[in-house]
Order: structure tokens, then C-alpha cells, then sequence
């Protein structure tokens, strides 16, 4: 997969937390302790941020969002992480990020927002409940996938560590850069997400993903005795001590394999086997992670009772990331024909015909586990749009068939695909056309 990357370049990673709560397990087991031992590589040179301006969509609370920031902060500080050594920065104070938003808004086609998975779950909700569709939305959420565009595309990063539910969110970066490229000269990198695969998410207390929307969180930094007491709230089945107990239906065995090394892990999977009594469970749980946990609980208390401290590494850290951000956003400005009115303009460019300026097809896989593919044209823009496949050899015969018989196949299979807003069918059948030309 092109990410656009110099040979002699160190791979870029970049991630973010929003600051709308107290930092939980999920967070530390998802983004902070693979970010921070992504940022040990010799060839990497990493990015960290307090996303504060993405709480602002749905948190209210301005005192939230201080304490937020400054327990997020402090708890990536003791988790590892060396201000010297990477670049820790508020996106706040980035004022590069909210203008490279808008021009990433530009080239953005609606329809392609239309279907994030977080805007399009809430109008689902909405028609569930018979409400207006866009009923308690705001433009923030609408939006939120092209302010996380830039806060990755700002800075180049080639890899983003994310959970599952986040991939969508990167493709659609991918989307925005190879759109922007398109019309203006390759200036922006196109980055992939990095998973990490043992653990997809992490689940909360009543077994559902830990988030701070459902309630359902373990504080990372929680004292001791009250992360004890959390834990024995875990949700579990009324199987009784010495009879068999499942792992893949488990909450607390899948935040035990989150910490647990592979041979613990295979050691609970077989107490599991022999019956162990839930309460030993969630003893053997609550252990495990304060191994872990213990020895930075104390960093991050000294660092709470000192936000002077942070604030001194964010704003040094703000002075690196704009040292980058500056630069660029000058050579975009200049792009798109924001410019010194003296300045020369250069001449048109003449459309390419060559393969990059062909229309291309994208197979991919989604959260809920189906196969999906899409059309672009060739300057990126969204044509065609399909219905979930259970198999992705599915998914690639439905492309072959497009590829083969054209514009002659949209009819045949037309109740496996979407309607795209603004994607009009002569566009589609000229897109189809095209490739099946070049195939020739």
C-alpha cells in the first residue's frame, strides 16, 4: 500500500486522545501503550496530542476538559513517554490544524461524511425513535472526521495506531489526501492505521466496549483499594466454581489477555477450563494489572500536583509540531492559490492521462465484519458504493463483473449498491467504460 513515504525518511507515527474524561484501561491498553512503544523505534519519530478541540463536540463542560487535559497528559508522562524525544503538543495550540480542516472541508465530498460511522449512527437512533434525523446533532460531529484528516495529514504521519472502529477514519484521511494531491501536487502523505492485533477493544464492565459514553470504565490511575473494587464489578455468567467457563464470552478474561504475558495468558485460559471460581478471576485480574499499573501510579499522582510542569512540556512540545506545521500549511496556502497577489502564478497544470488519473476500485472490510468496495473516479471522488458481502471473494467477483461487462452490469447488480449523492449514472458508466478501455 503506497503511504508516499522518502526512502531515508523514519516512519511517522501520530496519535491522539480526546480530552472529554479520565483516562481508562481501554485508553492505555489501545492507543497509550502502543504509541509509546512505537516512539522507542530507532527509525520513528512520533506525535502525540491532547485532542482538545474534538471534546468540544460533545462535552460542554469547560472545567471538564481542563482536568481532562491535564489527567490525559500526565498519564502518557507516566506511562513513558519522553517529551524530548518525541513530539507532544494540545491541538489547541496548533492553529495550523483548525485552517488545514478547511481545506480538507473543501475537498470533501458530503456524501463521503454522510456515512461515518459515529454521524450515521446517531441518525439511526433518531429514526429509530421517530425523530427528526438530525436531532440533537451538531456540526462538530458532522465534521469530525475531517478535523481528525488534518490532525494526521498536518504532520504527515505514515502509520496511526487506533482501535478497529477507527479505521474508517483513516481511509477517509487516505481519501482526503489523495483528493487534495490530485488537484494540487503531491503534498500531503497518505497514512494506514495500525491495530494492534491482540487487542481489538477492550470491554468495560458490563462487557460492552469500555467507553466513557456507556459508564462502563476502570480508571487507569484509579488508588489501589477502589481499582480492586471496580474490578470485582465486572459482569459475569452464574457459572459456578469447578464448572467450565468460557474465554470468548469473558470480559475479565479479555482485560486479563490485554496485560497478561502469552504464557499467563494460556495459564488463565486453562483455570477457565478447570472451573476457577469467578472471585479467584478477578483476583488473579485485579493483580495482574497493578503489577503494571502500580509503578506509574505514583508518577502520575506527582505530576497531577504539578500542571505548571505540563504545561511547560506542551507548550515546548507546541514550538516542535509547529516548526512543521507552519512550513506546510505555507507551501498548502500556496497550493490551493492563497498567495501574495505579486507573487507568480504558475501555469495550469495539464490533466495527466496516464494510470494515476484512472478511475480505481477499493475493496476493504468494515467494523461489522462484511466486505465492502467502492468506485473513485480518478481524482478521488466517491462514484460507487457497495452493499456488505459476507466473503471478500464476493466482494472481488462483484468487481470483476463491473470490470468486465461495464456499464452492462450496474443494472444486474443494482440492488448490491448504494446511491451516492451527486454521483451521477453517465459518471459511473464513463468510470466503468474507462477501465475497461485500458484493460483492452
Amino acid at each position: 500500500m503506497m503511504t508516499n513515504t522518502p526512502a531515508d525518511a523514519s516512519m511517522r507515527f501520530l496519535t491522539g486522545i480526546t480530552t472529554s474524561g479520565t483516562p481508562h484501561l481501554g485508553n492505555y491498553v489501545g492507543s497509550i501503550r502502543p504509541s509509546v512503544a512505537a516512539s522507542l523505534g530507532h527509525n520513528a519519530e512520533s506525535f502525540y496530542f491532547l485532542a482538545d478541540y474534538h471534546a468540544l463536540i460533545k462535552c460542554e463542560d469547560p472545567a471538564r476538559i481542563q482536568r481532562s487535559t491535564l489527567e490525559i497528559a500526565a498519564s502518557w508522562l507516566a506511562a513513558g513517554l519522553d517529551p524530548e524525544r518525541v513530539t507532544f503538543y494540545r491541538q489547541s495550540d496548533i492553529p495550523e490544524i483548525p485552517e488545514l480542516t478547511w481545506l480538507l472541508t473543501c475537498v470533501t465530498a458530503k456524501g463521503v461524511l454522510n456515512r461515518a460511522h459515529a454521524y450515521k449512527a446517531s441518525v439511526d437512533k433518531n429514526q429509530a425513535a421517530g425523530n427528526d434525523l438530525d436531532a440533537d446533532i451538531n456540526a462538530g460531529l458532522f465534521m469530525y472526521p475531517v478535523l481528525m484528516g488534518a490532525d494526521i495529514l498536518m504532520f504527515k504521519a505514515h502509520k496511526v495506531p487506533v482501535g478497529r472502529d477507527q479505521i474508517q477514519h483513516i481511509e477517509m484521511a487516505r481519501d482526503m489526501a489523495q483528493r487534495f494531491n490530485h488537484l494540487y501536487g503531491d503534498h500531503l502523505v497518505l497514512p494506514e492505521a495500525l491495530i494492534e492485533e491482540s487487542v481489538a477493544t477492550l470491554p468495560g464492565l458490563d462487557g460492552r466496549k469500555m467507553s466513557k459514553s456507556y459508564d462502563n470504565t476502570i480508571a487507569l490511575f484509579a488508588p489501589r483499594e477502589q481499582l480492586k473494587k471496580l474490578i470485582s464489578g465486572i459482569v459475569t455468567d452464574s457459572r459456578a466454581p469447578g464448572e467450565a467457563k468460557d474465554t470468548e464470552s469473558s470480559a475479565l478474561f479479555q482485560i486479563y489477555q490485554a496485560f497478561a504475558t502469552q504464557n499467563e495468558t494460556s495459564t488463565m485460559r486453562q483455570a477457565y477450563a478447570d472451573g476457577i471460581a469467578w472471585g479467584d478471576a478477578k483476583t488473579k485480574l485485579f493483580e495482574r494489572i497493578d503489577q503494571d499499573i502500580a509503578p506509574m501510579r505514583d508518577k502520575y499522582q506527582a505530576l497531577m500536583n504539578a500542571p505548571e510542569k505540563i504545561e511547560a512540556i506542551l507548550q515546548a512540545g507546541a514550538e516542535k509540531a509547529r516548526a512543521k506545521a507552519t512550513p506546510l500549511m505555507r507551501e498548502l496556502r500556496h497550493a490551493v492559490g492563497l498567495r501574495k497577489l505579486a507573487a507568480p502564478a504558475p501555469a495550469a497544470k495539464k490533466q495527466k492521462l496516464g494510470k494515476t488519473s484512472l478511475p480505481s476500485f477499493k475493496q476493504y472490510r468494515e467494523t461489522d465484519g462484511l466486505f465492502y468496495f467502492k468506485l473513485l473516479n480518478g481524482a478521488g471522488k466517491l462514484l460507487l458504493q457497495s452493499h456488505g458481502f459476507a466473503a471478500p471473494k464476493d466482494a472481488a467477483l462483484a468487481i470483476a463483473a463491473l470490470l468486465k461487462r461495464g456499464p452492462q452490469a450496474l443494472k444486474e447488480m443494482s440492488g448490491k449498491l448504494l446511491t451516492i449523492e451527486g454521483a451521477h449514472s453517465d459518471a459511473i458508466a464513463a468510470a466503468l467504460q474507462q477501465l475497461m478501455d485500458a484493460s483492452d
